[in-house]
């Protein structure tokens, strides 16, 4: 989880059979390499850690950019705090309201080796990946999403784990908190391997093993009453780059959890449009832009960089039905008996 050797403590190698369908570019090459079939080569493990916020912090106003020795400072502030949760010394963990984050900001859990958020802004000294409104913040809620939203919160207070469907796709191992789609950084297992033939690609997400087969040769679309967690989606090319519109989304599925809003909500009225563009032999640029006027106005649009990886995969061994689902429900019930009591 915190790092590729650690991963090895609790997940699995995926087989060398699918690595073997990565394609190294060679070396020193300066342009993006092709497939055998002359598409644009988008194979490969691509690593999308990046310290770089999903929101512009509200004190950088319109600021777009960091300066070169802002971006440096703050590089360097992170390796510094990551040496300093790694040596400090154990100290025996309570119950509260975030079993993740404590009152100092730092991790609630075992310690901070399981966070593997990266040290840089990938080149980029954005300061954030939303890159559409300008201000790089999602838009305010419409009156509609605010009511979604407002309901959501009011539920969850009263019901927080009456069943397992009260429990979120996270929780569930249904949806893993950085895989998407869209594909949003976040604390581990930040890695995308895609793979291609003429007529499909393929995006397998580290975290919870998601996999989307995307096809190229224009089929048509799902029936709309065909919904999936990771939506219908349906490729083409646009020059060298990729495009995946998405659509037939499960209808409030909360997606990612790491922004500060919280968990992002959306509706059956979800399109998800993703674009992939190989800039070099190193660099992939993941783009996306939501589209949902039941709960935002107006489109939103975050480009990731993603950098060539040499490490493997590994299985993230999170399924529903594991063991923290009847325990989370037991515990639930406990709280239930004990509130009773005179």
């Amino acid at each position: 989880m915190g790092s590729r050797i650690v991963s090895s403590v609790c997940a699995v190698l995926v087989g060398a059979a699918l690595l073997s369908l990565a394609v190294a570019p060679a070396a020193g090459q300066d342009t993006a390499p092709r497939t055998p079939w002359g598409d644009p080569d988008l194979q490969g493990v691509w690593d999308f850690r990046t310290i770089t916020p999903l929101e512009r912090p509200a004190e950088l106003a319109d600021r777009e950019f960091l300066s070169a020795e802002e971006a440096a400072s703050l590089e360097q502030g992170v390796v510094e705090r990551d040496a300093r949760l790694l040596d400090r010394a154990p100290e025996r963990t309570t119950a509260g309201g975030n079993v993740d984050r404590r009152a100092d900001g730092t991790p609630g859990f075992y310690n901070n080796f399981w966070l593997d958020t990266g040290t840089s802004t990938i080149g980029t000294r954005r300061t954030s990946l939303i890159v559409d409104p300008p201000n790089g913040r999602i838009p305010d809620l419409t009156p509609s999403g605010q009511r979604r939203a407002e309901a959501q919160r009011a539920y969850q207070l009263e019901h927080p784990a009456d069943s397992w469907v009260d429990l979120d796709a996270g929780d569930r191992c249904l949806l893993g908190l950085n895989a998407g789609p869209p594909i949003v950084p976040a604390a581990y297992n930040q890695n995308l391997q895609v793979f291609q033939t003429p007529d499909h690609v393929m995006l397998l997400t580290e975290m919870v093993h998601t996999v989307r087969a995307v096809p190229l040769d224009g089929r048509p679309p799902l029936p709309e009453h065909i919904r999936q967690w990771s939506g219908d989606a349906r490729g083409r090319w646009e020059g060298d780059t990729l495009v995946i519109e998405t659509t037939n989304f499960v209808g409030d599925r909360r997606w990612t959890t790491s922004n500060p809003m919280g968990a992002l909500g959306s509706s059956e009225s979800l399109t998800l449009v993703e674009r992939l563009t190989r800039i070099d032999a190193d660099t992939l640029d993941y783009t996306f832009t939501v589209t949902d006027p039941e709960w935002w106005p107006r489109p939103w649009t975050a480009s990731i960089p993603m950098r060539l990886s040499d490490a493997p995969l590994f299985e993230y061994a999170c399924h529903e039905g594991n063991y923290s689902m009847p325990n989370m429900l037991a515990g639930a019930r406990a709280e239930e008996r004990a509130a009773e009591q005179p």
